[in-house]
Formats: structure tokens, sequence, C-alpha cells
């Protein structure tokens, strides 16, 4: 075996980055607060632009650098967490990492009052008031790569999607109210245009896609493409968005670690098996039963077609991607955070736990403020 020319039919490692949502807080109340602005500013003297405004005023966003190995993301999501968290302590709030708020809001909801999020308040009719509009989501970049590197991977990691959304799940109250759901995030997104799967396209069709997009004033502008996974128009990276944030910093670092093991996978051209390709009605169907049922998800196989269990199909995507794994030595880490979220459970089930121990809903709350402060 030529090692050598092996080694060289290997695809360049990637780096990744993460952008978290947070809710702010009251510390009695429990319930969202409008005060990004403040937590904003404090937070930049430190993050500079990674502490970022989102739609409405009672979130916020920490982005990390883009780095090589997991243990330097999970360094930079504990520092970012830890400045959020700290500027938030002192504006009189708390952040919180979960897909939907967990007590009712004041409503009307605050939008940030920056040119573009009024504008899209004004277009996008009731989003920025409708229940659970403070959605909050965990987005991955995948880079560097080509928006023609972009597009092909997003189109063979469609079928893998589902299981990253159930073992990521967690939004299983929103605004007071249990839907009976894992992750009622997606219902709530739902009403924003070109939410939900990527479809396939090569670069010349993303590109006439995205006109004919704007043309029709589907979108306002070409960051405005909510899909699952989509080509970032500012960084050399494939965005992935198909996570609920997560209070607990592991399912942050596997979603990461096992995405871009499943990229590097993907994208090696000696990989045997390639997923079956997915169609929107057989997809569709699958990452709705990944909201609802999340671990307990029957979800089609993308190796094969057929469905099994998301219990079963999380370790399967740990040795699919082995050979990357080892390569970036993540194989013992992956192996360790997955058979630890199977043993505990997703953030909804831990959701749900909580609850359960104290019989109210404020407890759901300080269990995740505490959980998405703590690194460890």
């Amino acid at each position: 075996m030529n090692t050598a020319r092996d080694d060289d039919r290997r695809p360049p490692l990637l780096r990744f980055g993460v952008e978290e949502e947070f809710l702010l807080t009251g510390p009695r109340s429990r319930v969202t607060v409008p005060a990004a602005e403040a937590v904003v500013a404090d937070a930049a003297r430190t993050l500079g632009p990674r502490a970022q405004h989102e739609f409405l005023a009672t979130q916020v966003e920490g982005c990390t650098r883009p780095v090589a190995t997991a243990a330097e993301l999970r360094s930079e999501l504990a520092r970012t967490r830890g400045v959020l968290a700290a500027a938030a302590d002192r504006a009189g709030c708390r952040i919180a990492a979960t897909g939907t708020p967990v007590l009712p809001s004041h409503h009307p909801l605050t939008v940030t009052p920056k040119p573009r999020y009024l504008l899209l308040a004004e277009r996008i009719d009731g989003v920025a008031d409708q229940i659970g509009a403070e959605f909050c989501g965990c987005h991955v970049h995948l880079g560097d790569l080509t928006p023609r590197q972009a597009l092909a991977l997003s189109a063979r990691m469609r079928g893998w999607l589902p299981l990253f959304q159930a073992f990521c799940a967690n939004s299983p109250f929103c605004e007071g109210t249990d839907h009976g759901t894992a992750s009622d995030r997606p219902e709530r997104y739902a009403r924003w245009p070109t939410f939900g799967p990527a479809p396939v396209l090569d670069e010349k069709g993303y590109r006439s896609t995205l006109d004919r997009l704007l043309a029709d004033g589907v979108v306002l502008d070409r960051r405005m493409l909510y899909w699952y996974a989509r080509p970032s128009e500012h960084l050399p990276t494939l965005e992935v968005r198909i996570a609920d944030s997560s209070a607990d910093l592991d399912t942050v670092v596997l979603l990461a670690v096992l995405l871009r093991a499943l990229a590097h996978t993907l994208l090696d051209p000696r990989t045997p098996a390639r997923p079956v390709p997915v169609p929107d009605a057989t997809l569709r169907p699958a990452h709705r039963r990944a909201a609802a049922a999340a671990l307990d998800a029957r979800l089609p196989d993308p190796l094969t077609g057929r469905p099994r269990p998301a219990r079963q199909l999380l370790p399967a995507l740990v040795e699919f991607t082995a050979p990357a794994l080892r390569r970036t030595h993540e194989l013992g880490l992956a192996r360790q955070l997955s058979t630890h979220l199977l043993a505990t459970g997703c953030g909804a089930d831990l959701q749900r736990a909580a609850l359960a121990r104290h019989g109210h809903l404020s407890a759901v709350v300080d269990d995740l403020t505490r959980r998405t402060a703590d690194p460890r």
C-alpha cells in the first residue's frame, strides 16, 4: 500500500467554529428580558464582534473563532459563554441555552432596533411577536470550503441531519406549554421563509435560486436563507443550522466533532459507502419525527434507506466516520460523549427531568441557566 499516495487523496482537514444563540432571563422572574443592548456592549469589550445581537432584544449570540481541534473548540465555547454570562450578570439577567423560552414571555416582544431587523419584522408578518418567536439555535461552520464544495457537502449530508436534530433536541416547553415534542423550535421557525432542508443545488443553481428568491421578495438579502445547511455568504464555510441551542457543552462539542468528521468522510473519495439520496418526501417526515421523539425517533439510515432507531444511528455514525475521527484524534472523545448522551438523554430529556424533580417550570429555567454557565 502506498500510504503517501493515500494521504494525498484525503481532503484537507477542515477547521470549525460555532455560533450559539442564548435567551436572556430575569434571575427572579425567569422570564425573558430585553437586555441585549447592555449585555452585547459589555461582552464586546472582551469578545469584540463575536458578541452579537439577534433578531429580538431578549436574545444574544456568541461566536467562537475557527479552530482545528475539539479541545480548542471546547475552550472557545467555555470562554465565550463565560464572558456572556458575566456580562448578563452585570446587566441583572442570566443566559439560558434552550431552543424556545420555557415560561410565557412578556408580549409584545422587542425587536432589536437595527434597520435590518426592523425591516424583517415589517416584511414577515407576525414573526416578531408570535408565541415562541424567541427561538435559539446552535450553528456549526465547517471550512475552509469553496461554494462548490460546500454545496456538494450539503447535498451528501442531507440524510444525516435528522439524527443531529434528534440528539440536540432541547425545546420541549414553549412559553409555558408542553406540546409533547422534544423540539418545538422547528414549529416556531416554520413561519420564516426558506426554513427546512436545503435543496440539492450546484453552484449555478444555487446562485439562480437565490437571485429568484431576491427578485420575488421572498428573502431580503443573501443572508436570509434559513435552510438546515447553507454556504455562508461571508465566510468560506458550510453553515449547518439544524440544532437547538444546548445548555450542555458536551452536546455542542459532539455536534461539531461529528459534523466535521462526517464532512471529512463524505468529501473523501476513498469512502466506500455513500449515503442513499433522500427525497424531500422522506426527509421532511424524518425531521418531524426527530423533533417529536428525539432519541426515540425511528429515522432513515442514510446508508441503506431503512428505518432505524436514533439510538442505534448515533453510534453507527461514530463508526461510519471512525477513520476521519482517528485522523483528528477524536474517536475516543466521540465514543465517550455519544455514550454519555445516550445514557443521560438529550437536552429535552434533561428539561423534563428537572420539571419532574421540582414540579414547576421556573426550576427548569434555573437548571438551564446553571448548566449554560457551567463549562463542566
